[in-house]
């Protein structure tokens, strides 16, 4: 959602002088309405017994001073790769809140995820069973309930989803488990992104739990967790309602509460949210450097889609970043506007952050505050027409700012390459 006003008061008057030492572009990130969040997400799902733990999904913001906000509350980390597990690692993250859940995996990412201390295996798929080399006594499966539930927007109809372990294949998955050593069981899904509607939340928490009951009717084994997945969302639009987090989670307690009932025991109840908790506090600030009219009205700045993804991947109709305009005098008045439309360099006509967007007057040299980047947003980025990654700010919460990462140089973007003279086909080729 457009940044908090809590957020936008501690940043907006700082923005002259730290755009003045660090320049632009940047994505800066706010710790108090980080661990505000984390406070609410606590207190939420806190009671009935029910023990609750996050893993944040490094994919949304993977950078280790953003990672050790959430170490202090003791929250998990969902990883996709080796090097989101290694992220999670350096910073002294145990084998127990660390969730591999990858798909597609090579044989050696398993041996690198099992490796230093292990975590949490969550596979992706009944043909990684005997990949795994050494088979942990935890396992968990991600669950794709194809035609029986209905996705969203962005991750689509689960049928034609690559992710997950089809309906009719769970319960061999486990029994394949069993026999490889497994003793104790998780069940994750992920079958939506960017969902506001809470409801959707509350029955994918009853889907598993049925999903649960049927397989330890067919093999006589217990849950240890039930991984409701993220893909909380978050408004956007100003005109967006933010999703109710305390009525979800009250739902999705009772739910739990039947479940014991019905059960005599109740599961842990894992969330793994990424853009829900970081997203809306951070922005990208850009500097406004040229203007142009021939059919349009646009107004170029020093950032371009290779910072913020988002737009462009979404394009023409999603993506949408609320946008305030900050002049030489502070926030401009956003009661007079004018119609144009914000890009950035790249050789790409996607490179549009904002299309046809009322917005106040904009000058060369304002700033361009581009909202709800913590998540999703330096994390996509790429060097398409050598455009490089911006740095990272943080604003900690006595409303001092530490720059948390660099921003890259063109020496990062050859490292990679060789320049010295050799040929490109062996000799062997060439004989």
């Amino acid at each position: 959602m457009p940044m908090s006003q809590d957020f936008k008061d501690r940043l907006f008057p700082l923005l002259p002088e730290i755009v003045e030492h660090f320049g632009t572009p940047f994505h800066i990130y706010d710790e108090k309405g980080i661990m505000d969040t984390c406070d609410r997400l606590i207190a939420a799902f806190s009671g009935n017994g029910i023990n609750f733990q996050e893993f944040f999904a490094v994919k949304a913001n993977p950078n280790p001073d953003i990672m050790r906000i959430f170490r202090k509350y003791d929250f998990g980390f969902d990883c996709s790769s080796a090097p989101e597990i290694f992220l999670a690692r350096r910073i002294g993250t145990p084998p127990k809140n660390i969730m591999f859940s990858s798909n597609n995996t090579k044989e050696k990412e398993f041996v690198e995820a099992m490796g230093g201390g292990g975590c949490i295996l969550n596979l992706d798929d009944i043909k990684l069973i005997p990949k795994v080399p050494n088979f942990p006594q935890l396992i968990s499966f991600r669950y794709n309930p194809g035609e029986r539930r209905s996705g969203n927007s962005i991750i689509g109809d689960p049928v034609n989803s690559k992710y997950g372990v089809a309906h009719h294949q769970i319960i061999s998955a486990y029994k394949q488990a069993i026999k490889r050593g497994a003793r104790k069981f998780g069940i994750h899904t992920m079958i939506c992104s960017n969902e506001l509607n809470y409801k959707y939340m509350v029955e994918t928490v009853q889907m598993l739990g049925e999903v649960i009951e049927m397989i330890s009717k067919e093999l006589g084994i217990r849950f240890d967790f039930l991984n409701m997945g993220g893909g909380l969302g978050i408004p956007y639009k100003p005109e967006d309602e933010e999703i109710p987090i305390e009525a979800m989670a009250a739902e999705i307690r009772q739910c739990l509460d039947e479940f014991r009932n019905r059960n005599g025991y109740v599961p842990a109840l894992f969330l793994e949210s990424g853009r829900y908790m970081t997203g809306p506090h951070g922005v990208l600030v850009t500097t406004a450097i040229n203007r142009k009219d021939t059919y349009k009205k646009w107004v170029g700045v020093d950032a371009s889609m290779s910072a913020l993804m988002r737009p462009g991947i979404y394009w023409p109709d999603g993506g949408y970043h609320h946008i305030s305009v900050v002049g030489p005098n502070g926030e401009k008045d956003s009661s007079r506007l004018e119609v144009v439309s914000i890009v950035g360099s790249l050789c790409e006509n996607m490179d549009q952050f904002a299309r046809d967007r009322g917005l106040p007057p904009i000058n060369r040299d304002d700033m361009i505050i581009m909202h709800d980047t913590g998540a999703h947003g330096h994390a996509m980025g790429f060097t398409y027409n050598g455009r490089l990654r911006p740095q990272e700010l943080l604003l900690r919460r006595d409303s001092s700012v530490e720059l948390i990462r660099r921003h890259e140089t063109p020496s990062d973007h050859f490292a990679t390459l060789s320049f010295s003279p050799r040929s490109l086909i062996p000799e062997a080729v060439q004989k």
